[in-house]
């Protein structure tokens, strides 16, 4: 009995030990390529009523509720939702520097609370545009965690993808 209970204890503090080591933070990042200058990309990121046509997220939840407030799009612009297969957050864009990046302030509440930024950058490529789309933020202890048997990237990087596709889609085509 004694010595499972120092097996067990050793074995605790071993994964202790081993989640302390995990870092602080995360980022998740996917890059792709659209044929559409800058300028046609951007407004479809810098605005939050934008984002029906091209957010994988938004099609999650057929009873997804929205609400807009604060300037119509860019710096100041702000989104909340609250569904049942997305959970309730919301974002609100802290930087947008015309054609080349929006920067994102991402609250999620439910069902965890987490604080993030999703940063989106465009730059110009002989008359298409490279976009980044990345988000990153602190990793506490549970998430560290989480971390060890769950992969932030397989999460979310795929929603990732999927969004930077119908992105294109639509920078591309305006469909």
């Amino acid at each position: 009995m004694v010595i499972a209970l120092i097996v067990i204890a050793i074995t605790v503090v071993a994964l202790l030990i081993l989640i302390s080591t995990r870092p602080n933070s995360f980022r998740i990042e996917r890059t792709t390529r659209i044929a559409a200058p800058p300028d046609r990309v951007f407004p479809l990121i810098q605005d939050f009523h934008e984002w029906t046509k091209w957010s994988p997220w938004e099609k999650l939840d057929p009873d997804l509720k929205r609400t807009y407030s604060g300037a119509p799009a860019g710096v100041g612009a702000a989104y909340g939702w609250e569904g049942k297969n997305t959970g309730s957050g919301a974002m609100e864009i802290t930087q947008a520097t015309p054609a080349s990046r929006v920067l994102i302030k991402l609250d999620f509440i439910k069902p965890f609370e987490a604080h993030n930024t999703a940063d989106f950058t465009i730059t110009s490529d002989g008359g298409g545009s490279v976009v980044t789309w990345a988000m990153y933020g602190p990793q506490g202890f549970v998430n560290k965690a989480m971390s060890l048997v769950m992969s932030m990237d397989k999460m979310v990087g795929g929603q990732f993808d999927e969004g930077l596709a119908n992105l294109k889609r639509v920078s591309e085509t305006g469909a």
